[in-house]
């Protein structure tokens, strides 16, 4: 015999309830087949519903048992036709008796737990009734009423199974029972008394499990709305898949710990008989569901990963409870007297504090409880008053295996380390099978995603990307990650989603990914945004291995820097404005970076997409030491020298580098050398040096006129008007027979930037186009410098460099 239960999404409606049907009629061709169902839908929270209301207004209760009504009469209208005046005989009588319990409630102003097991019984009563005339028109089937089959003590709505009586019950009358299928509700039963009891909420689960093990089934079949157990909650992890084998033991430390396919107490019963469980989806028949049994195939180390909200960590503390006995009894006793569930407990072996996971709804009683429990040693200050912490989580990685595996704790909190997530406890039993921590609640999500890509999607590592500025650069970005998206899933197992986009006007989220062929849609249709807003939005979303990207030249935006750094959310920018600003913050970053595990990466800062900066990090790692540094840091200045001459007006060559996108909005930024002065300076500062931008010498060829100006229009007009100056410029280096570049120098802590005359045998003389280079003369380089070389600067060459620094995050 097999015995099947059904939840209540399976049997909410006709047409669910027709595939039960015929997923029981194909069971039953072969052996006899018990079949447990529960209420219709939401039927049992309607049940309730009403009863609380017919305290205040039996009007009120009355209008939610219509709905209960209409619902079971389309079902029987819809499925019953051999039988239907009989069957509805019998549900207008029991509903009939229900609309008096409840006009009972209201007049008697009272509602006792014997009341509300009596009232929510009635959902698996009527579901269980129809379900089963109805299979009678397709196969031979026959109801019997759980109550007067599963025996209970008194408690109303969690009783407690007398296992002696109802194994003989149940055996009895399946021995007596010829009908090849027999359907049963679940969740009720009955005490000594033959009053009505339940199982608890999820007692369904448990009513199937005690069927099958009383009956020495070979299979228990759960059929619900998922494919099976998951590695992970599908609705919180979207990469979670199910699981395909797992032990009991595992099983139910994931259903313990909120994994809610499956009722905690199911498992017991068929445990103790060895009698296989197997977990499928009404609605996909044909998936195998994951299989429960005692020695699975899958002997991965880590089997799930699962989580419980709304938790209250209770501690005991103080130093009176060292070496003194009975603490920890009367602190669990005083619990257990009230009946308050401990989900969770760890003690220090200093034996200096005692912590305990309570549900939150219990947390204010528990601490009262407590307070008064210890008030003496409270008042003698030889302990704390209890303390309670709300709004927490519980999150726990489970697998039987993973006792035989090294390192696993490790690499578990590690994870969570990385992605500022703060441990507030810890617990592991000596089975480890467990791995239990409490977290706070608001990082459940991340906490899961996290754990799951550390132990389940090892080959891909998902970045979560926040994006603002997208105009040139941005917009290269956004188009360079779109393009390389599936290269980089196939060769690099790396998933790359851009979650939040911003300009100065419009911010765009989508937890799920921004598509990114239709952002600028999107971000058109945005909300307005402030740098404090965009923050504000990321900190929410609290995705793992976040990045915010910086594509803008805004000093106010380089100045949140440190915020998104000390939540653990790496940083990659292309302005210059941080890394230039003063040295205490420049430090201050570096050292917020590594003290919360945060990248800060700014490749770009000099040389575009040219590697420069990792170059000069991995000379200086290695123990190398700057000398000197020359170099030819700006493309823009660059272009312009290179393009400048009698023919054509240097107003022309700045408005042509301006359109091809190699200077910054603010042309004069560039042409003042303020920018390759920044530049010179990280470069300076990053070799090992304590410099600041005021000890730059900086020999603008600009004149005092043009460095004055407030706008573009005012400095394009004086460009135009001292056009001699700068064909004198031209004429003075070409007289020579030299190129014009502007050049940026650090010698033995002095720096410089400005225009010089390159003769033809310099490495600088035939730099084209918008080209940089860079020479580091260093100990292992003092005579031949190392050279770096090519184009530095342009959208696309910039947005690669961002790009190649997001990789290198995503391969730290």
């Amino acid at each position: 015999m097999k015995v099947l239960k059904f939840g209540g999404s399976s049997v909410a409606n006709s047409e669910n309830i027709k595939k039960v049907l015929a997923i029981v009629a194909n069971a039953s061709k072969e052996q006899k087949v018990a079949v447990v169902v529960s209420a219709f839908g939401k039927t049992t929270d309607n049940l309730l519903a009403a009863a609380n209301s017919a305290l205040v207004d039996i009007t009120i209760a009355k209008n939610i048992l219509e709905t209960i009504k209409e619902l079971h009469y389309q079902v029987i209208d819809d499925l019953i036709s051999s039988q239907k005046e009989e069957v509805l005989e019998v549900v207008t009588a029991l509903l009939d008796r229900l609309s008096s319990i409840y006009e009972g409630i209201f007049l008697l102003q009272e509602l006792s737990d014997k009341t509300l097991a009596k009232v929510s019984s009635f959902g698996e009563r009527l579901s269980s009734f129809i379900i089963a005339n109805a299979g009678k028109e397709l196969f031979d089937a026959i109801h019997k009423e759980s109550r007067a089959l599963i025996s209970t003590n008194n408690e109303y709505l969690n009783a407690q199974v007398n296992f002696k009586i109802t194994n003989q019950s149940i055996i009895s009358f399946f021995d007596k029972n010829k009908h090849q299928v027999t359907v049963l509700g679940g969740f009720i039963s009955s005490n000594i008394k033959g009053e009505t009891t339940t199982l608890g909420r999820g007692g369904s689960d448990f009513s199937a499990s005690i069927y099958a093990a009383a009956l020495n089934a070979v299979e228990l079949q759960i059929w619900t709305d998922v494919p099976g157990m998951f590695t992970a909650n599908p609705r919180v992890v979207k990469q979670a898949y199910p699981i395909s084998e797992i032990s009991y033991e595992e099983a139910m430390e994931l259903s313990h710990f909120g994994a809610k396919v499956l009722y905690p107490p199911t498992i017991q019963p068929s445990l103790r008989k060895k009698i296989p469980i197997r977990i499928k989806n009404t609605f996909d028949p044909e998936n195998v569901g994951t299989l429960i049994c005692n020695n699975p195939n899958n002997s991965d180390e880590v089997k799930g990963i699962s989580h419980i909200e709304d938790i209250s960590l209770i501690t005991l503390e103080g130093g009176g409870m060292i070496g003194i006995p009975g603490f920890s009894k009367r602190l669990f006793e005083t619990l257990s007297l009230e009946k308050i569930n401990i989900v969770f407990i760890t003690q220090a072996s200093s034996e200096h504090s005692i912590c305990v996971g309570v549900y939150q709804d219990d947390a204010a009683k528990a601490k009262e409880l407590l307070d008064a429990t210890f008030s003496i040693e409270i008042d003698r200050k030889k302990i704390k008053p209890i303390i309670a912490e709300n709004d927490l989580a519980i999150i726990a990685v489970v697998g039987e295996s993973m006792k035989n595996y090294q390192g696993l704790s490790g690499q578990m909190f590690s994870a969570l380390g990385r992605n500022n997530v703060n441990v507030r406890a810890i617990a592991q039993g000596s089975s480890e099978k467990n791995i239990s921590a409490v977290i706070n609640k608001s990082d459940a999500k991340k906490a899961l995603n996290t754990l799951h890509e550390q132990f389940f999607e090892e080959k891909t590592k998902q970045l979560n990307l926040f994006v603002t500025g997208v105009g040139n650069v941005g917009e290269r970005f956004l188009a360079q990650i779109q393009q390389q998206r599936e290269f980089l899933k196939e060769n690099l197992k790396l998933n790359i989603k851009v979650i939040g986009i911003a300009n100065s006007r419009k911010m765009f989220f989508d937890n799920d990914g921004i598509d990114l062929e239709n952002w600028k849609k999107s971000l058109e249709n945005g909300e307005p945004t402030t740098l404090k807003s965009f923050h504000e939005k990321v900190k929410a979303s609290n995705h793992i291995n976040s990045v915010f990207i910086d594509n803008t030249a805004n000093e106010e935006v380089s100045k949140v820097y440190e915020t998104y750094l000390r939540e653990s959310i790496s940083v990659v920018t292309c302005n210059k404005i941080a890394c230039a600003s003063s040295f205490d913050n420049y430090k201050t970053l570096q050292q917020v970076s590594r003290k919360y595990n945060a990248s800060f990466l700014f490749e770009t800062n000099v040389g575009a997409g040219l590697p420069i900066i990792d170059t000069l990090k991995n000379l200086i790692n290695s123990g190398d030491r700057v000398h000197k540094i020359q170099a030819v840091l700006s493309g823009s200045l660059n272009f312009v020298f290179n393009n400048f001459n009698t023919k054509a007006t240097f107003h022309d060559v700045v408005a042509a580098a301006q359109k091809e996108g190699y200077t910054e909005p603010d042309p004069k930024i560039d042409l003042s050398g303020v920018d390759v002065a920044r530049k010179i300076l990280i470069l300076a500062r990053e070799s090992g040096y304590k410099i600041e931008l005021e000890d730059i010498s900086n020999n603008s060829f600009l004149p005092e006129e043009t460095l004055n100006t407030k706008n573009n229009e005012d400095f394009y007009a004086s460009l135009t008007k001292n056009e001699a100056h700068f064909q004198s410029i031209y004429k003075e280096a070409n007289d020579k027979d030299c190129r014009l570049k502007y050049v940026a120098e650090f010698i033995n802590g002095k720096a410089n930037v400005g225009l010089q005359h390159i003769a033809s045998d310099h490495p600088f003389y035939n730099l084209d186009g918008s080209d940089n280079i860079v020479l580091f003369f260093t100990d292992r380089y003092p005579e031949n410098p190392l050279i770096i070389k090519g184009a530095g600067a342009g959208a696309d060459v910039t947005a690669s460099g961002i790009f190649a620094d997001v990789i290198r995050i995503a391969n730290k």
